[in-house]
């Protein structure tokens, strides 16, 4: 593996535990392991490495993506759903989502993977959770060990169809028994626990509308009998709470409580519609929650309370949600519109540039359960970000507060890419997969899904 040398970085924001800014900074990193962190001239000496000059470039830690749907790159901009709240847009691209195969599932995880890399995203988590016609999470696994970003691998799942009282229709859903032998399958056969592991499975149950109390349960005595964390989506719309109130008898974050879905094993999707007593329980447990802006705003949703959750210790992370409902993977975008959401009440410090640049990192670290990416620190994965300051979307902004800027200023593409130790993006370009060919399919593939 390549050891590097990044010197003269005109800024290197570390998000480390002083949250240092450091200008003309440089790092070391040996296999894939940050060694050494500092202003250029204190660095230590070493031969065999490749050295990158920085100069003109802000380095920052790779953005971490908690929430996706990657699938959903082929339903984008769907006409029947352009316009619909969360219920009717999931009935209206069901049928649809239930024509995609291994090839569809594939696919469409590369090019949301892609997007996440060139928008500065290095370890991101994906939620798949239906499975017709012979696909499995591993054709998303493939597509991430491909391209070469970190991934956790959520294996979803829904059983709860419409004959049964719940939104899916049956055609889309599972029996129970297979989701829980699958999901073990899969723990067995991928999940890597170590420090710097690229590859990790999480245990995620769709929603509480279209999964029952026992697979809820039974799904996390199995994540917590293999130690491995646990995802779902929750509170996400007004609809959603009246469906658990009636049916459940309890408000959604309540309802998780007494199925034992909470704990620091645990976060939520949207967290949307929460009171101060859940926030509250959320930061007792050491529940986390995946902040996804441009997804509430699409399906007008509602604004998350996401200055609230910081101040009681809730953890914070962001995601892009479904590439149907956002409608795009740019994390650096997601990351503005956090803090654009967060003032939208009246509040213009509701969200801080630099907050919302820790959320994307150190935040999105710790609700996915890791303590070793999102600061660059030594002994934390060799994961970084760089992007040229003399660039369009910075004139007149890097001059002043280049942090900031990259906030601030329209969402612009990342020059490099580094993941675990390798450039993943180069020049502003995608190293590791062809991506002309990769679009090409995936629009003929899309084209004859929406088209059936």
């Amino acid at each position: 593996m390549t050891n590097w040398v990044i010197h003269h970085a005109d800024m290197l924001i570390t998000m480390d535990g002083q949250r240092r800014e450091i200008a003309d900074g440089g790092m070391m990193i040996r296999d894939g392991v940050i060694e050494a962190v500092a202003p250029t001239n204190d660095l230590p000496t070493i031969i065999d490495a490749r050295r990158l000059d920085m100069r003109g470039y802000v380095v920052m830690p790779g953005l971490i993506n908690t929430h996706h749907h990657l699938y959903q790159t082929l339903t984008r901009a769907v006409p029947a759903a352009q316009d619909a709240t969360l219920f009717n847009w999931l009935k209206t691209l069901y049928p649809i989502w239930a024509r995609m195969d291994a090839d569809a599932v594939y696919t469409s995880a590369l090019v949301g993977m892609a997007e996440l890399l060139l928008s500065g995203c290095t370890t991101a988590s994906d939620h798949l959770y239906l499975f017709p016609n012979g696909s499995k999470l591993d054709d998303e696994i493939r597509a991430a060990q491909e391209i070469g970003i970190r991934f956790h691998a959520s294996r979803g799942s829904m059983s709860l169809g419409e004959s049964k009282g719940g939104l899916p229709p049956d055609s889309v859903v599972e029996k129970e028994d297979d989701i829980l032998k699958d999901t073990q399958r899969l723990i067995q056969q991928y999940h890597d626990p170590k420090h710097g592991s690229m590859l990790r499975i999480v245990v995620a149950p769709c929603s509480p509308f279209s999964v029952t109390p026992d697979l809820m349960r039974e799904s996390s005595k199995l994540a917590r009998s293999y130690n491995v964390t646990m995802h779902t989506h929750l509170a996400e719309t007004i609809d959603e709470e009246k469906f658990c109130l009636e049916k459940f008898g309890h408000r959604p974050v309540d309802y998780m409580q007494t199925l034992g879905w909470v704990g620091s094993d645990v976060w939520y999707a949207h967290a949307v519609h929460v009171n101060h007593a859940e926030i509250r329980l959320m930061a007792h447990t050491g529940c986390g929650m995946a902040h996804c802006p441009s997804s509430n705003m699409r399906l007008a949703s509602g604004i998350a309370p996401i200055k609230k959750y910081r101040q009681a210790g809730v953890k914070v992370g962001l995601g892009v949600d479904g590439s149907a409902s956002n409608d795009g993977s740019n994390m650096l975008n997601e990351t503005r519109m956090a803090m654009l959401l967060a003032r939208v009440s009246g509040d213009p410090a509701g969200l801080t540039a630099r907050e919302a640049l820790e959320i994307a990192t150190l935040g999105g670290a710790s609700v996915l359960g890791r303590d070793d990416v999102g600061a660059l620190a030594k002994g934390m994965c060799g994961d970084f970000i760089a992007f040229k300051l003399d660039s369009l979307e910075f004139a007149g902004g890097a001059v002043h507060d280049p942090v900031a800027a990259l906030v601030f200023c329209a969402p612009a593409k990342p020059d490099m890419v580094m993941v675990n130790g390798k450039l993943i993006v180069s020049g502003g370009e995608l190293q590791t997969v062809e991506l002309p060919p990769v679009i090409e399919k995936h629009n003929t593939i899309a084209k004859m899904m929406v088209n059936g």
